[in-house]
């Protein structure tokens, strides 16, 4: 089966329409933030799906907003970049097809690792919460990372709960672990903390389907050579997409307190594309 329509475009209509997309929804997220005060970005990115805020519709608009102008950036200079050549080979249908299933891809991993990392301690609140026992709750105020999820600034009023419970209710249960006074006040806290908790996990950005076009350009375009700016010789493609896809591995697995990058959709754009790509090989789809 022939793909693509045949001509070459420097701004096939996907990528163009992506990027328009793209565009505008980071002036409207602009424009009501500072207008009304209404956050699109919490709004229409993605959550954990058991946080109130999920919305399945998030599985889809969290590719479409951006944090900020060097995100958008950067995310849109790529796409047209690396997937106006895609486009052309594949042809608008297809390259838009696969574009949506490694978004879809990158949010169903983030989901996978982010529920293996977050599920025991949204278990371990819960049981606080129903039956808080005085030696488990210090245990786990001393081990808890606290900063990584409370900001002074943006979350003042459970900044100012945390700061109390820490500083007034912890103390007693180390030296009382059965006061009642104490377990009450712990069993109402950790109820606004693990509320605040699970609302917190938000991802934004086109960065999935991304690393899904940069895995599809590698192998339609394997010797192909790359300027890139922090590199004084070209590169081939291959090399690049294998070099990023270890970079994003091994922060993933690092995991640092102050990384707030989604690594594992990335990888799970990847890996989603190398799946749909194999598929289609498979299945008879040629790419010229």
């Amino acid at each position: 089966m022939q793909v693509g329509s045949g001509r070459w475009s420097m701004m096939p209509p996907v990528v163009k329409n992506l990027l328009i997309i793209n565009g505008l929804m980071f002036l409207a997220t602009w424009s009501f933030e500072t207008s009304i005060g209404l956050d699109l970005r919490d709004m229409l990115g993605l959550h954990y799906f058991q946080s109130e805020k999920f919305n399945p519709i998030q599985v889809v608009t969290y590719m479409f907003m951006h944090g900020d102008i060097s995100h958008i950036f950067f995310n849109m200079f790529a796409v047209w970049m690396f997937g106006s050549a895609i486009e052309n080979v594949w042809g608008s249908k297809r390259f838009l097809i696969y574009y949506l299933l490694t978004g879809f891809g990158a949010a169903f991993l983030h989901y996978v690792t982010i529920y293996i990392d977050i599920a025991p301690i949204i278990a371990q609140m819960d049981a606080f919460i129903v039956a808080p026992m005085g030696g488990d709750v210090v245990a786990f105020t001393e081990i808890h990372p606290w900063g990584n999820y409370i900001d002074k600034f943006m979350f003042p009023e459970i900044y100012e709960r945390t700061v109390k419970f820490i500083y007034d209710t912890v103390p007693v249960l180390r030296i009382h672990p059965d006061d009642p006074d104490a377990l009450g006040s712990a069993s109402i806290f950790f109820q606004h903390y693990l509320e605040h908790y699970m609302n917190l996990p938000n991802v934004v950005g086109a960065s999935g389907s991304l690393f899904g076009i940069l895995l599809a350009f590698g192998m339609m375009f394997p010797n192909v050579r790359l300027f890139l700016i922090f590199l004084p010789i070209p590169i081939k493609a291959k090399y690049l997409v294998i070099g990023y896809g270890l970079m994003e591995l091994v922060s993933a697995i690092q995991n640092n307190p102050g990384d707030n990058v989604a690594h594992f959709a990335h990888l799970g754009g990847m890996l989603f594309g190398f799946l749909i790509i194999k598929f289609w090989e498979r299945t008879g789809v040629r790419w010229r």
